[in-house]
C-alpha cells in the first residue's frame, strides 16, 4: 500500500469517527470559536445556494421570460444532482483527503456562482443550478465537520444537531432579505451576493483548515456504474415530482415515460449493489426493519413540513401578498428555526430521539390545525404562532433523525455511504413528494369547491344580482356601456369565487397535513413500542483465551456443555435476566393525540 494510504497513529481522543471524517484533536477555546464561525458561514453558504432561487421564483420568472412550469426546473435541477452526489463524495473524502475535498469543491462553488452572472436564458440557468446541487452537497457536509471541531467530545451530539440545523436557516433568511438584493441589481443582485458569500467561505476554509484524516483506496470500477444508474434514476424521479403538478400527471405522456425510466434505473442500481462483494450501497442493511421504519418516519415528517412552503406561503400569495409584506412572518419563522436548533441541541439524548421526533410532529400538527380555520380576511399576523410552531418542529426533528441512524453505523462504519444516501434521499425526495402531494391536493380541492360555489352563483339570486350591480357601478366612470359594466361585474364575481375556492382548498390542505401529522405521531409511537418489546440482541463478547482443560476434566466439561445446551446458561447459575429494553415510553403520544384533537374542535 502507498505511504499516503498508510494509517496514522492517533491518540484515543483524536481518532476519526468515520472513514473520511476529520480527526478530533484538542483545540483551545479561541480555535473552537473560529471553527464554529467558519461552520456557520459554510453551512449558510451551501443552504443559500438553493434558498435564494426558491424564495424568488416568481421574480425570476419575469426576468427569464418563462412559464411557471419551466421555472420549476430550477429547484428540480438542484435536487436532481444533490440527492445522488454523496454516493461519490463520501469515497472522494476517504481516498483523496479532506483538504483536497474542501479546496476543490469550494473553488468550484465560487466559479459556478460567478457563472450565474452570465446566465441569460432558462437553459443555462438550469445547467448552473444542477452544478450547484453537486457542490451544495459537499458544503453541507463541510459545515457539519467544522461545527464538530468547535465542541469537545462530550458535546459532539450537540454539534451534530447545530451543524445540521444551520443549513435549515437559509430559506427563511433568503425570504427576509432577498427582496432588497433584487432591488439592487435584479436577479444579478442575488448571484452577486452568492458569489461574495462563496468567496468569504473559501477564504475561511483556506485560513482555518480541518485536521487531517485517514485515507484509503476505496474507489472501484463498479462504483461509477452504480452512480450513473442511481443518479439517472433519482434525476428522473425528481423531475416527475417537481413538474407533475404543473403539467398535470395524466396530461403529458413524457411524465409517465420518465417515471418508468426512474424505476428501471433505480432497480438496476439496487440489483448491482445487492450482489456485489464490496457494495457501495448496502441494500440488505437498508432493507432492515430499523432502517425502513426510520426512512418512513423521516419521509412522513418531510411531507407534513411542506405545509410551510406549499400551504402558508401559497395561501398568502393567493390573497395577493408578496415577500415584502411577509417579512415579519418570515422573521417569526426564523426565530422558530433557531429556537428548534437550540432546544434540540440542549435536550438531545441518543436514547430519546424517538420522543424528540414525536414532539416535533406534535408541534407541526398543532400549527396545521390552527391554520385550518383561515379565511379571506386572514393575514400574516394570524399565522405568526402557527408558523413559529412549524418552523420549530422543522429544525427540532432533523438532528435526532440523523443521530438515530448514526448509532446503527458506529459499529459498522462501512454502512456510512448507505446511511448518507438514505438520509439524503428521504430529505430531498420527501420534500419533493410533500410538495407534489399537497400541491396536487390543493388543485383538486380548489376545482371541487369552485364547482360547488358556482352552482349558487346565478343572477336569479337577489344577493348575487345586487353584488354584481354594485361592482358594475364602480366602473361607471370608465365604461359607458351598461352591458360592458355588467360583464365586468360578472368577471369580478368569478374572481371572488376562485379566491374563495382557493381559501377553502388551502384549509383542506392544512387539515390534511394535521391528520397526516397525527398518523406520523402514532407511527413513531408504535415504532418505539415495537423496539421496546423487541430489543436488539446484545453483541456477543469476544472469546477470551483459556488454557486447555486437563484430561480428567473432560467428562465434567462434557456434562456442563450438555447442560448449557439444554438450559441456555451455565449449570449452577441462575439464568441471566432478559436484556433491558429502552426507557419506558412516556404518554406523550396519547396526550398529543388528545391535544391535537381538542385544538381541531375549537371554533375558528
Amino acid at each position: 500500500m502507498s505511504s499516503r494510504y498508510a494509517p496514522r497513529e492517533w491518540l484515543p481522543h483524536e481518532r476519526p469517527t468515520f472513514p473520511g471524517s476529520p480527526s478530533t484533536p484538542l483545540h483551545p477555546v479561541r480555535r473552537r470559536i473560529q471553527f464554529a464561525i467558519v461552520g456557520v458561514v459554510v453551512a449558510l453558504t451551501g443552504g443559500l445556494s438553493n434558498a435564494l432561487v426558491t424564495a424568488n421564483l416568481l421574480n425570476l420568472q419575469g426576468t427569464l421570460g418563462a412559464y411557471a412550469w419551466e421555472m420549476a426546473w430550477l429547484p428540480a435541477a438542484y435536487v436532481m444532482t444533490n440527492v445522488s452526489a454523496n454516493l461519490l463524495l463520501v469515497k472522494f473524502r476517504q481516498q483523496y483527503g479532506l483538504r483536497l475535498f474542501t479546496e476543490i469543491f469550494l473553488v468550484l462553488y465560487a466559479l459556478i456562482a460567478f457563472a450565474h452572472l452570465f446566465v441569460n436564458d432558462l437553459g443555462s440557468a438550469i445547467a448552473v443550478r444542477a452544478a450547484h446541487g453537486l457542490v451544495g452537497a459537499a458544503l453541507s457536509t463541510l459545515g457539519l465537520y467544522y461545527m464538530i471541531q468547535a465542541f469537545p467530545a462530550r458535546m459532539r451530539l450537540k454539534a451534530v444537531v447545530i451543524g445540521l440545523g444551520m443549513s435549515q436557516l437559509a430559506l427563511p433568511l433568503a425570504r427576509i432579505f432577498s427582496t432588497e438584493l433584487l432591488q439592487y441589481g435584479e436577479w444579478r443582485g442575488l448571484y452577486l451576493f452568492e458569489l461574495g458569500l462563496a468567496i468569504v467561505a473559501l477564504a475561511c476554509v483556506l485560513v482555518l483548515k480541518l485536521p487531517p484524516s485517514d485515507r484509503s483506496k476505496v474507489f472501484e470500477k463498479l462504483d461509477f456504474l452504480t452512480f450513473s444508474l442511481f443518479a439517472g434514476g433519482a434525476a428522473c424521479l425528481a423531475a416527475v415530482l417537481s413538474l407533475g403538478r404543473y403539467l398535470w400527471w395524466t396530461e403529458n405522456p413524457w411524465l409517465g415515460v420518465t417515471l418508468a425510466m426512474a424505476i428501471v434505473l433505480l432497480i438496476s442500481s439496487v440489483a448491482i449493489e445487492h450482489y456485489r462483494k464490496n457494495p457501495l450501497i448496502n441494500t440488505r442493511w437498508l432493507a432492515s426493519g430499523t432502517m425502513m421504519r426510520l426512512a418512513l418516519s423521516i419521509v412522513l415528517i418531510r411531507i407534513v413540513l411542506s405545509e410551510q412552503s406549499i400551504g402558508a406561503v401559497g395561501f398568502m400569495q393567493n390573497l395577493g401578498l408578496n415577500n415584502d409584506e411577509l417579512h415579519t412572518m418570515y422573521a417569526w419563522v426564523l426565530v422558530g428555526c433557531v429556537a428548534g436548533v437550540a432546544i434540540s441541541a440542549l435536550t438531545i439524548r441518543p436514547q430519546h430521539t424517538g420522543q424528540h421526533l414525536m414532539f416535533a410532529v406534535l408541534l407541526i400538527a398543532t400549527g396545521a390545525f390552527m391554520d385550518a380555520h383561515s379565511s379571506n380576511l386572514t393575514r400574516p399576523e394570524q399565522m405568526y404562532f402557527s408558523q413559529f410552531l412549524l418552523a420549530f418542529g422543522s429544525t427540532f426533528f432533523i438532528g435526532p433523525a440523523m443521530i438515530s441512524g448514526i448509532g446503527a453505523i458506529l459499529s459498522q462504519p462501512g454502512n456510512l455511504i448507505s446511511f448518507v444516501v438514505l438520509f439524503g434521499m428521504t430529505q430531498n425526495m420527501g420534500g419533493l413528494l410533500g410538495s407534489a402531494l399537497l400541491g396536487t391536493f390543493q388543485v383538486v380541492r380548489e376545482k371541487f369547491h369552485a364547482s360547488q360555489l358556482a352552482e349558487h352563483i346565478t343572477l336569479l339570486d337577489p344577493q348575487v344580482a345586487a353584488r354584481v350591480q354594485g361592482t358594475a357601478a364602480g366602473y361607471a366612470h370608465t365604461l359607458g356601456d351598461p352591458v360592458l359594466r355588467s360583464a365586468q361585474g360578472m368577471r369580478a364575481m368569478g374572481a371572488t369565487v376562485t379566491r374563495e375556492a382557493n381559501v377553502l382548498a388551502y384549509n383542506d390542505v392544512f387539515l390534511a397535513v394535521a391528520w397526516l401529522a397525527i398518523f406520523t405521531l402514532l407511527w413513531i409511537y408504535a415504532d418505539l413500542w415495537w423496539r421496546r418489546l423487541n430489543p436488539p440482541a446484545p453483541a456477543p463478547a469476544p472469546p477470551s483465551p483459556s488454557p486447555s482443560p486437563p484430561a480428567d476434566a473432560n467428562h465434567e466439561h462434557s456434562r456442563q456443555h450438555s447442560s448449557r445446551c439444554r438450559t441456555g446458561h451455565p449449570p449452577g447459575r441462575a439464568p441471566p435476566a432478559p436484556p433491558a429494553g429502552p426507557e419506558r415510553i412516556r404518554t406523550a403520544g396519547p396526550v398529543g393525540w388528545a391535544w391535537c384533537f381538542t385544538s381541531w374542535q375549537l371554533p375558528p
